[in-house]
């Protein structure tokens, strides 16, 4: 079963994004921010990441970068779920490293049409 890696600082959407990916049928693992999230890919790398924005510790424009460097990094599809909705923000991210990108708030229709976009599906 593929694994997805939720990335947000917060427990509910944490949870709301659990319960979707789950029905979509991937086993789901959390991170409360980007640097737990790296250690977490360090252990285990994930086949796709849910990845907010705007976080403490590390925010997840870093985390992206610094897992695209991480031998096998490059491998696991990365999707932001962020209130982020600029055209520079959501570009800085896609040239970043970025698969796709999905606006906050999101639903389950919403999660699999990206996922599915960045081959997911």
């Amino acid at each position: 079963m593929r694994t997805c890696l939720v990335v947000d600082d917060s427990r509910v959407i944490r949870k709301v994004a659990r319960r979707i990916l789950e029905d979509l049928g991937f086993d789901v693992a959390e991170a409360a921010d980007g640097a737990e999230a790296l250690a977490w890919c360090r252990t285990c790398m994930p086949d796709v990441v849910l990845l907010d924005w705007n976080m403490p510790v590390m925010n997840g424009l870093e985390f992206l970068r610094r897992l695209r460097k991480e031998p096998g990094g490059e491998a696991p599809k990365v999707v932001f779920c962020t209130v982020e909705n600029e055209i520079p923000a959501i570009r800085e991210a896609l040239e970043s490293g970025a698969d796709e990108y999905i606006m906050k708030p999101f639903d389950s229709e919403i999660v699999a049409s990206k996922f599915a976009e960045a081959g997911l599906a």
